[in-house]
This record gives C-alpha cells, structure tokens and sequence, in this order.
C-alpha cells in the first residue's frame, strides 16, 4: 500500500516521498514539500490503482535534482570502488548544491553549461570538470533507463571542454640499454624479444 518517507536536505528543508506499491500494478512515486499534500495524493493514487483508473504522471515534474542524486549516491555509487565513492561524492555533492533544487523537468542543457562554464571561469582543469560532467551523466541515464523518471537525459547536448593530450616521451639510449639488461635476465623468456619489438615499432 503507500508509504511515505520523511528526507532533509543538508540545507535543512524537508521533504516527503510517497510509494503506492499494490500487487500487479507498478510502484507509483512523488515527492512533496508538504505532509498534507503527501497524504492526499497516496490515498487518491492508491484508490485510483484498486479501481484500475491510474494513469502515469509525469514523473520529472514530480522530482527535484537533489532527490535524484541522494538516490543515486544511495543505491547506485555504493556498488563501485571505495576510491570512486569517495571523488564522485564529492562530485555529486557539488551539483546539488548548483541545481539540487530544480526541478528534473526544468533541467536543460544551456542549465548545466553555465554551471559548467562557472568551473572554466575558476580556472578549474578540463579534466576535473570532465569527471564532474561524466557522473551527472551516468546519474541521469539511470534516471532515464531504470527509474524512468525523466525520458531524456539533458547532457546528450552538453559539450565537454577538451583535455589536451598526454605528453609522448622516448626512452633515453641509457634507460632503453638499462630496460634490455633487465628484460635479459628475466625469468620470462620471451619479454626481451617482445621489448625490442616495441621499442624498434
């Protein structure tokens, strides 16, 4: 049947989601800033799904951005390596303090390239905004392919500045002669063929 849970943003606001699960129907989902208006909607969505008359909302008006990225940071970021929860928390975090309180609906590409172009003002690296840019997508392809609250992600539009290319280095005559000695007494017999060959491409 329904129930609600009581969330409170770091900034202290409260909100209320509601779930109507009812056996043969899918979960119905909405949040609220007001108890009174969570309660109402659980009873008129739970009677309109026992008499079949539901029909889906629309989800991304329902959903603030900051309720997608505690979800995400919730139950999808715990299932990846310690040091990728701790950077991309930190990532997360920042985007829901620049747009946790818009609404899904609302988000649009020129809204994510301004708070991108607010990091190129700061002289932040291309790099760093990259990664910052890449977590918010992978948050709203699951909003889009699992939760299924937003039908197309924003970010498909967002240009990412470019990074600039790695810096190629060659060995030394030194280091070259010193990496062949050490691939000649190596217990692996074919590493100092497959060496030269590498270093001779």
């Amino acid at each position: 049947m329904a129930t609600i849970d009581t969330r409170q943003s770091n900034d202290g606001q409260t909100t209320y989601r509601v779930r109507v699960r009812i056996k043969g129907h899918s979960t119905q989902t909405a949040t609220f800033s007001k108890l009174s208006e969570a309660k109402k909607w659980a009873s008129i969505t739970e009677g309109a799904v026992l008499q079949d008359q539901h029909f889906p909302s629309n989800e991304s008006k329902k959903h603030a951005m900051r309720e997608v990225i505690d979800r995400y940071l919730e139950e999808v970021l715990p299932r990846k390596s310690k040091n990728t929860i701790y950077n991309q928390t930190l990532q997360l975090k920042w985007w829901s303090t620049q747009i946790g309180d818009v609404l899904l609906s609302d988000i649009s590409p020129r809204l994510i390239g301004e708070c991108r172009d607010k990091l190129l003002k700061a002289h932040k690296a291309n790099s760093t905004i990259n990664r910052k840019l890449s977590v918010l997508s992978h948050v709203f392809t699951i909003a889009v392919n699992e939760w299924e609250w937003i039908d197309d992600s924003p970010m498909r539009k967002v240009s990412r500045p470019k990074e600039p290319r790695g810096r190629v280095r060659f060995l030394s005559d030194d280091e070259r002669e010193c990496l062949l000695a050490e691939c000649r007494v190596s217990k692996n017999t074919s590493l100092y063929t497959i060496v030269v060959l590498g270093v001779s491409a």
